[in-house]
């Protein structure tokens, strides 16, 4: 039998941004005109539909970034991939509120500007990376002149003017820093904390001197993110680890703070901190599982902390292909056991098998039930 066609539901614990379908004029939107590069206008449409707070609404129809494709060949993992537009969400959250401004994707740095600034210096003059000489051997380029930059993440911050124009008000600016360097030959190698840190803030500088020399950026502010990729093996993303704005005008970033945030693979083989309640109730969860369904695979967690405090847990639940009845009998089970040991924790369950999505189930961490639903029905 052909199953039902699945209904995608995106992360409602980390997304910061909210989109739609490109609605009906009339239908609880409001209409405004944007300017484009060229001078230009074009009528969009602004959703009224605001699902939580810190959601941006979107200026439609929707703009796709102009260096979009890039980074998937440029950073090593999909996690990071997925990581590094949305920790530069919450990060602008910091400097654009999501109640005064709208979001765009990156219209500035476009597809051939940013492969020339992620280049090495000897292939282009633009390139933010170190050059290298022909005589250097692969160890010397692994010690002295790794690549260190992998990718350029653009957002833009729209503004509604009292003449319903949806005006550009800000920019923020992702750089994800490679924390390993995998030469064509020999072994990789680690770059350590203070050089990411260093080469990153080197590189924000000289990124913000080019944009201001557009006259149209020129008064805009600019905020940055430094990103710490993780390395080609790890199953839990990188995460921006500092963060500053450059205000209207002003040709260098200041006031650099930390950005706390980390993600925790579960189980830990070794927890410590704020780690190893979560790893406790985490394998008793899992332990539950074992005790009555012995056609699961395994269950992975993936916990976020924000500023040492436990903001969200995702976990994967692979199973071998379950009938409907024993899906829907596994499905009210592990809703029990949310109910049990993540009743005050922000948590998405995702069960799939080799056919894809079986079961979602989503608690807030507040009092209400859990969300449940099994694909197909």
């Amino acid at each position: 039998m052909k199953r039902k066609t699945k209904w995608l539901v995106p992360s409602v614990l980390s997304a910061v941004l909210l989109t739609g379908c490109l609605p009906k004029p009339g239908d609880d939107q409001e209409k405004a005109v944007q300017e484009t590069e060229e001078s230009d206008q074009e009528m969009v449409l602004i959703p009224e539909a605001k699902v939580k707070d810190e959601y941006y609404r979107t200026p439609v129809p929707f703009k796709k970034s102009a260096s979009r494709g890039l980074v998937v060949s440029n950073l090593n993992t999909k996690y990071d991939i997925q990581e590094t537009e949305e920790g530069l969400l919450r990060i602008s959250t910091q400097y654009f509120d999501p109640s005064d401004y709208y979001f765009q994707e990156g219209q500035y740095i476009d597809r051939d500007t940013a492969k020339e600034w992620l280049s090495r210096k000897s292939n282009y003059e633009a390139g933010l990376n170190p050059a290298i000489k022909d005589d250097m051997s692969p160890e010397q380029i692994a010690e002295k002149a790794p690549i260190y930059l992998a990718h350029i993440v653009e957002q833009n911050y729209l503004q509604m003017t009292d003449e319903k124009k949806v005006k550009l008000a800000g920019i923020t600016i992702g750089l994800a820093m490679n924390s390993m360097y995998y030469p064509r030959e020999g072994n990789e190698r680690s770059i350590d904390d203070k050089t990411i840190e260093e080469k990153g803030k080197q590189m924000a500088d000289i990124i913000l001197q080019r944009l201001r020399a557009k006259p149209e950026l020129a008064e805009i502010p600019i905020a940055v993110g430094l990103f710490k990729q993780k390395s080609r093996s790890d199953i839990v993303p990188g995460t921006y680890f500092a963060t500053a704005i450059a205000q209207k005008g002003k040709n260098e970033f200041t006031g650099w703070k930390e950005v706390d945030e980390t993600y925790v693979l579960l189980p830990a083989s070794s927890p410590t901190g704020n780690y190893r309640d979560l790893n406790t109730t985490f394998k008793n969860f899992k332990q539950d599982i074992d005790d009555y369904f012995e056609s699961f695979v395994n269950a992975v967690g993936t916990a976020f902390y924000k500023d040492q405090k436990l903001n969200s847990l995702h976990i994967e639940i692979p199973i071998q292909f379950f009938g409907k009845s024993e899906l829907i009998a596994f499905s009210q089970y592990l809703t029990s056991l949310v109910k049990t040991h993540f009743k005050n924790i922000p948590v998405e369950i995702s069960v799939t098998s080799v056919n894809g999505p079986e079961v979602l189930i989503v608690n807030e961490g507040n009092s209400k039930e859990p969300f449940v639903h099994v694909y197909g029905y």
